[in-house]
Order: structure tokens, then C-alpha cells, then sequence
């Protein structure tokens, strides 16, 4: 447990700038420190949620954090948890920061005294489950904390240590299941807000979970949880969903089993004898399939199940999708070199039903029908089944299509790409890789405000903003986010038709 003793001498240059001050929590005091944008926002970082996970608490459910005494020290954030970088040569890649196992800690932004009970937003970060950290700049939440909400970023198990299963764990576990440790961390933080956020100035009973990509698949994964029920009131869904088959705990004991021979590891306890960093590289180097299971108790069913029977924590959702998604995630390599490589490729994923997707993505554009392809099948098509099946059960549902393309010298290659969108929705346009617009401020400050003013109401709308209507089947509103909001209506229902008849087919095997 870090402390201020012995800690003082570690805070950074920017931390002795900004005033420090004490909070007190149900766990203790924290020391924290006022934003370095903007001294009326008050910043705690470091706050650690949950036991740490290490010796034989690695691939347990999350246990409660221990109270401290004396003050926490907590104007650093924590270590990041244990993952591979990214290559040097990626577009996310960013110099690495400090990680560890022991890794559960969340960061607090706020402008609120405690019983002011404004909304509070709960960010949980991308990376394919394998990467990411609460730390990220672009996810500062000083200026989401200016515009009225109390913003928390987490941290959560990656990989092998988050979404690890095996069948010793199946034995041990009183539930009978493993895996879904890194969903299980989610659930810990929700449940740390529930029991702390009012000291902050936060409102328990108006949590809103958001993320992006994997953090966007873990927040569909949470609305099917029955664990999770309670935890949040209102869900946003940036570029990703889980509602395509999933996989099982089967399939997933004998993805860790496969590991464990891999090193040579007979049993559970040489497994977590082994150390962080070595478990870490082995891991990578066996290509450990890392994803959300249907492990019979976090996730009961295929998500999609649950969501088809209304089974789901019914909630109001706002989720969306960029307009070029793979630009930054591979695709481009994978552009046929002609037109009659493209429909072979076709030919053989579709089958019988080839014609019908070369009418959508015509092979006479490779490069777009490539990237709309890509899109749509994964992000598009788990976007718009989620905003259905919300409407389903009665509960609103807000789609987007951000199209934006953020300033750089690859403007008009990437387009706006995977995690393009994530600076405007926190209104932190100068953290984009280049010099910020007039027009990228416009947007961030739309964005920000209806992800606010849906985190405060379930409702996006506000003064001064085009009006946003939900999303139904006899209306399927939308809107496009570019240098403005501009509403529309029924974006690209052939794409859709054609995927659903793909994922039937899928979910028949």
C-alpha cells in the first residue's frame, strides 16, 4: 500500500505545482491535488479498488481493498497492469509506462463537495483486453468534470492474468467457472463507486459505464451480466460489442490448459508460481487467445442470447462507430491487389450468399469496400444490434456515426480511424497527435455535451445542440458527428441485413 510516508519525495514536477488537499473516504484519507489545466478541478489518482491479485489471489475474483491508515498519498496514479507493449511501429503505440500485477487502481476527477450528487461517468479503457491503462492522457477528465459530472478511469487484469481460464480454476472456483477476471475487476470498481463516489460529490444512484473498443465490449458484456445489475444506470458504447459468438468456458479451459503445457507447467500452482513478466512473454509468444467467456455466472449465455430474450440490465445506451475503422487496425495491408482476388475472397467467406455482399461492397472500389466491410461486419453490425435490442425492452437507445477525420499529415489516408473519436467525447482535443482546429474544438464540445447530458439524464439533448432522437425499428434515427452533429436516418440497412443472415449462420454452428 503506498502512503504518504516516504512518498513525498516522489511527486513530480507537475504534482508541486498544482495545491494539494485531504479527503476523507470510507476507506481512509486521501491526499490528492488540483488539475494542472485547471485548478478549480480536484484529481485523485492511485486509489487502489481492490486487493492486489498476486501470489495465489492471481486468477481470483477481485477482493475487497484493505483500509489504510494515516493519509493516501494518491497524486500518481498506479502501476498500469502487466502487458506487452505495443510495437514501436503501431499507430497506438505510446512510450510504456510503469506496470505491475498489482494494478487495481482507479483515478477520481471532480469539481463537486461531498453530497453535491452529480452524475458520475466510469470509463473503461481499450486495448483488445491486452492493453490500455486509467493513466492515458487523452482520458484526463478535467474537462468532463467542468461541464457537471465526476469522471473515474480504471485500470483492469489484461490477458493471461485477466481472461485466463483453466480447468483446475473450474474445480477450485465455488461457482464452477474462470476466466472473466477482468470483467470481474469492472465489476469491483462499479462496486467501489457505489460505496465511495457520494464522497467525491458523486451520485451513486447515477452511474453511467463508457468505453471504447474492448472498453466498449466490456461495457456490452456488463449489460448482460446478471453480477453487474445495479452497478450502473446508464451505458455508452464507442466502437465495439460483444454480441457475435463468444467463447466458451470449454473452449477457453483448453486455451489455458494449451498454455500451461506450452511452459511446461503441470498444475495451477506452478502456473501461478510463475513469475509476472515470464508469464507475460510466454503468453504473447503462444498467441493466448484473449476474450470475454461465457462462463456460466458473470456471462450466463452468448450475449446475443441474453439480449434476444431481454434478459440484459435494462438500461438507456448510446453507442456508435467511426467511419474508418481499420485503417489503424491492419486493414489497409489486407486491400486485394485486384478486383478478382476481392470477389474469390467473397466467394469463399460467403458462399450462396457472395452476390449479395459484392452488391453492398462492389469490388470496383477495393480500398473502400475493403474498410466498409471491416467496419460494418464487426463494429456497425454490434452497434445496431445493441441499439435494437435495447429498444426491445423498452429502454432508450441513441446511435452515432462519428465521421470526423482529426487533424495530421495521414488526414486523408486514416480518415477517422479506431479511437479517433475518444479526444472529442473528453473534450481533449489537445491531446490529439497534432495541432487541434477551430473545428476539432466544435466537435469536442458537441460530443462532451451529449455524452454528459445522457450520463445526466439518459437523454443526450440540450440547449444549443441538433436535436438527437432514439433509435427504432419504424425510425431508425441516428446522428452523424462531423464538424457538427447532423441528425439522419437508416444508415446502411442492406449492410445489416446481410450481416444478421452471417451471424445466424454463425450462431448455428
Amino acid at each position: 500500500m503506498r502512503t504518504i510516508i516516504g512518498l513525498i519525495c516522489l511527486i513530480n514536477s507537475a504534482i508541486l505545482l498544482a495545491e494539494t488537499m485531504t479527503l476523507s473516504t470510507p476507506q481512509g484519507e486521501l491526499i490528492g491535488s488540483t488539475s494542472t489545466s485547471n485548478e478549480n478541478v480536484k484529481v485523485f489518482r492511485g486509489i487502489p479498488y481492490a486487493a492486489p491479485p498476486i501470489g495465489n489471489q492471481r486468477w481470483k475474483p477481485p477482493g475487497d481493498p484493505k483500509k489504510w491508515t494515516g493519509e493516501l498519498l494518491a497524486t500518481d496514479f498506479g502501476p498500469s497492469c502487466i502487458q506487452a507493449p505495443y510495437p514501436q511501429n503501431s499507430f497506438f503505440y505510446r512510450p510504456s509506462r510503469l506496470t505491475s500485477e498489482d494494478c487495481l487502481y482507479l483515478n477520481v476527477w471532480t469539481t463537486a463537495e461531498a453530497g453535491d450528487n452529480l452524475p458520475v461517468m466510469v470509463w473503461i479503457h481499450g486495448g483488445a483486453l491486452t492493453r490500455g491503462s486509467g493513466a492515458t492522457a487523452s482520458y484526463d477528465g478535467t474537462n468532463l468534470a467542468l461541464k457537471g459530472v465526476v469522471l473515474v478511469t480504471i485500470n483492469y487484469r489484461l490477458g493471461v492474468f485477466g481472461y485466463f481460464a483453466h480447468s483446475e480454476l473450474v474445480t477450485e472456483s465455488p461457482t464452477q467457472a474462470a476466466g472473466n477476471y477482468g470483467l470481474l475487476d469492472q465489476m469491483k470498481a462499479l462496486e467501489w463507486v457505489q460505496k465511495n463516489i457520494s464522497a467525491f460529490g458523486g451520485d451513486p444512484e447515477n452511474v453511467t459505464i463508457f468505453g471504447e473498443s474492448a472498453g466498449s465490449w466490456s461495457v456490452n458484456l456488463l449489460t448482460a451480466s446478471p453480477l453487474a445489475e445495479g452497478l450502473f444506470h446508464k451505458a455508452i458504447g464507442e466502437s465495439g460489442g460483444r454480441l457475435d459468438p463468444r467463447m466458451t468456458l470449454d473452449q477457453a479451459i483448453q486455451n489455458g490448459d494449451n498454455l500451461g503445457s506450452a511452459m511446461g507447467a503441470d498444475s495451477l500452482a506452478e502456473l501461478r508460481a510463475i513469475p509476472a513478466q515470464e508469464l507475460q512473454e510466454s503468453a504473447s509468444a503462444n498467441r493466448f487467445r484473449t476474450d470475454g467467456i461465457v462462463d456460466g455466472w458473470s456471462v450466463p449465455q452468448q450475449p446475443y442470447t441474453i439480449f434476444s430474450n431481454g434478459h440484459q440490465n435494462k438500461v438507456p445506451v448510446l453507442v456508435g462507430y467511426n467511419a474508418e475503422e481499420g485503417t489503424t487496425l491492419g486493414v489497409l495491408s489486407r486491400i486485394p491487389e485486384n478486383n478478382d482476388v476481392f470477389i474469390s475472397r467473397a466467394q469463399n467467406l460467403y458462399g450462396d450468399l457472395a452476390a449479395e455482399y459484392l452488391s453492398i461492397y462492389p469490388a470496383d472500389n477495393l480500398r473502400k469496400s475493403t474498410l466498409d466491410s471491416y467496419r460494418d461486419s464487426g463494429f456497425g453490425w454490434n452497434s445496431i444490434t445493441w441499439v435494437r435490442m435495447t429498444e426491445n425492452v423498452n429502454e432508450d437507445a441513441y446511435l452515432y456515426y462519428f465521421s470526423h477525420r482529426p487533424p495530421g499529415p495521414r488526414q486523408n489516408e486514416l480518415g477517422a480511424y479506431h479511437a479517433a473519436e475518444i479526444a472529442y467525447a473528453f473534450n481533449n482535443p489537445e491531446h490529439l497527435r497534432n495541432q487541434a482546429t477551430a473545428d476539432d474544438q466544435q466537435i469536442a464540445d458537441i460530443m462532451s455535451d451529449y455524452w454528459v447530458n445522457f450520463a445526466r439524464s439518459g437523454n443526450p439533448n440540450g440547449a444549443g445542440l441538433p436535436r438527437w432522437r432514439p433509435y427504432t425499428k419504424s425510425e431508425p434515427h441516428y446522428v452523424e458527428l462531423n464538424v457538427s452533429a447532423q441528425p439522419e436516418v437508416n444508415i446502411s440497412p442492406a449492410a445489416w441485413d446481410f450481416f444478421d443472415k452471417i451471424q445466424e449462420r454463425l450462431r448455428s454452428n
